[in-house]
């Protein structure tokens, strides 16, 4: 089974280094990772020299292409879609850790044992104790309001330990096949810089008659939100308001008609997070 993770990355080396380094763990496949860069200035593109080695040792590859400045989630995704050589490819953040070395077969296995599946997530959960969940899937309500189930619940609640499909996925960490991409395309870059083009992709992938499955079974670390943090050009808010909004125009002839979540079941979720510089709440 070959494999190829495509990484995006702008400064944050230290998280790029630790997932780059569990990924190294990885088990079962024929590994490849693709970081694109986004123009960092911290020393990222020296830190990617320094690992190539590593994972060439474990016979896997790292490569990477450097952009010289932001060229946007959805471009940028594309590009390393571009050169991905894998007959499985996966999205993954780099504020992202995958703790078991058998995450990746496990979603593979899950992608080919469901019928019609065309993208499989794992459950997402903060990469501190109590590990509480950040994501188990995606709803969307009939008026297009978003729920990440699960946010906040304690990682083993029944209700998210179960496989089963959903509306949508969140790209901090899916996978599919390579042949998805060459159906329906890469992500629609009118959703640059960043917003809702994971949840438009869920949807074209829908559209092409596949299925978006939730696995419990496998579980990774994500940071959240630490991609983009701290990017001047990335004005968050506004950026979700205009992007769901197209995001609105585009599907809601589907999610109106779906048994998707009630509205009072999307909420934000606050979550407090530590950091180096004291507790804050996201």
């Amino acid at each position: 089974m070959s494999l190829s993770v495509v990484m995006l990355a702008r400064n944050k080396k230290a998280h790029t280094r630790a997932a780059l380094e569990s990924l190294l763990e990885s088990e079962g496949v024929a590994l490849e990772v693709i970081v694109v860069d986004n123009g960092s200035t911290d020393g990222t593109p020296e830190l990617l020299r320094e690992l190539e080695p590593a994972f060439r040792g474990r016979g896997a590859a790292l490569r990477w292409r450097l952009n010289g400045s932001n060229a946007g989630c959805s471009t940028a995704r594309n590009q390393g879609l571009e050169m991905a050589r894998g007959r499985y490819c996966a999205f993954m953040d780099n504020d992202v850790v995958v703790p078991t070395g058998d995450w990746a077969g496990r979603l593979i296995r899950t992608l080919e044992q469901e019928p019609r599946a065309a993208i499989v997530g794992p459950k997402l959960v903060y990469p501190f104790p109590p590990h509480r969940i950040q994501c188990a899937g995606v709803g969307i309500s009939r008026s297009g309001r978003v729920q990440f189930r699960g946010r906040g619940q304690p990682r083993h609640t029944p209700g998210f330990n179960e496989r089963r499909e959903v509306q949508c996925l969140i790209s901090a960490c899916f996978l599919f096949r390579r042949s998805l991409y060459e159906q329906i395309g890469g992500l629609d870059e009118a959703f640059n810089p960043i917003e809702f083009e994971d949840f438009d992709f869920c949807y074209r992938a829908r559209q092409a008659g596949g299925r978006c499955i939730y696995e419990p079974a496998v579980e990774v670390h994500h940071w959240e939100s630490i991609t983009s943090e701290g990017t001047p050009a990335l004005p968050n808010t506004y950026l979700i308001v205009k992007h769901g909004m197209l995001f609105k125009e585009r599907w809601r002839h589907v999610f109106e008609k779906e048994d998707g979540p009630p509205d009072s079941e999307c909420r934000w979720v606050p979550i407090t997070m530590p950091g180096p510089e004291g507790e804050r709440t996201r």
